[in-house]
Parts: structure tokens; sequence; C-alpha cells
């Protein structure tokens, strides 16, 4: 796809769980005033089901709820006329072929791959309440990840340090590469 649609951004907001991504998009969020789409809302009640009992998703669970994400993210390019909208979503995008989905026709998405110490994500998940995501299954996430390639667009911050300073460096990637809000 060519057009205006290539000079907005969609950050796609990647990682296991626990890793920070709605607290990252909602401080980013704030900061930029972008449309935001939390990941977790596209999954159909038997996914939220299965992930509650402890049951990873496969890939063809995950199929729908990637294409739902993607159609977000289509809207979010075709809106205003088709001049496109900056957007923030969150989706664990986590094998190489999810992102190849959420990226088939949409320049404008751009993955943050954020990262943190097993450790660090293990008290998370220990902290965290009102969660459907048990944290029985984080190895299954760890196990399926495939960093992001040299040839996909995005980058990889460690959530390790205080919520300002990941958005600080977020924005900067992001004015660095011609983003603006």
């Amino acid at each position: 796809m060519t057009g205006s649609a290539a000079r907005t951004a969609t950050l796609v907001l990647m990682g296991v769980t626990g890793v920070g991504k709605t607290t990252i998009m909602t401080s980013l969020a704030e900061r930029l005033g972008w449309p935001t789409a939390e990941g977790d809302g596209f999954h159909s009640p038997e996914n939220v089901a299965r992930m509650r009992s402890g049951e990873p998703l496969t890939d063809d669970d995950r199929r729908p709820w990637l294409a739902a994400i993607s159609a977000w993210i289509g809207e979010r390019e075709a809106a205003n006329g088709g001049a496109g909208e900056n957007a923030l979503v969150t989706c664990s995008a986590l094998k190489r072929s999810y992102r190849d989905l959420l990226r088939r026709g949409h320049p404008s998405v751009w993955f943050v791959h954020l990262v943190a110490p097993v450790p660090t994500l293990d008290w998370r998940l220990r902290e965290r309440q009102g969660h459907y995501m048990p944290r029985a299954l984080l190895g299954s996430q760890l196990e399926i990840l495939e960093p992001l390639g040299v040839d996909e667009p995005g980058t990889v911050v460690p959530t390790d340090a205080i919520t300002d300073e990941i958005v600080a460096a977020i924005l900067s990637l992001l004015e660095a590469r011609g983003a603006s809000a």
C-alpha cells in the first residue's frame, strides 16, 4: 500500500504476558493522544476461557484474533478520508508469522518488542490483579517467542526501567523515524 498511510505510524507494542504492553501503551497514549486498542479485547470468549484455564492457544486459535487486530489497523490507516491516523495497539505478536499477518497491507506498522528478564516477568504476573492470563502460560509464550528479524520494522525496548524512561525511549525512536503526534 502506498500513499498517506505510509506516513502514519501504528505502533504494535508486542511481547510476552507481563512485559508491560498495556502500561506502556497507556502512558504513550497520554503523551501522544493517539487512538489505542488493547489486543486482548479482540480475543473471542472461547480463547479467553482457554487462557483463563491455563491452556495455551494454538495458531488456529490466534488467526481470527490477529485478523481482527489487522482490520483495526486498516481502519486507522483509512481514517480521515484516507489520510490515516497514528495509533497504538498491544498484541503479543509472538511469532514472525503473526507479525507478518499484522503488517500485510499495512505500511504503518512498526513493532516495539518490549522485553524484561524472566524473574521480572514472573514477579509482575504474581502481583497482577484481574487479568485472565495466568502466570502458568508465561513459559509457553517464552517457548514460541521469535525475536524480531532484522528485516522486520521495529525495535527492542527493555521494560525493566521506570515507565517514564521507557516511554521517553520510545518517543525518541518515533521522532527519529519522523513520526509525530
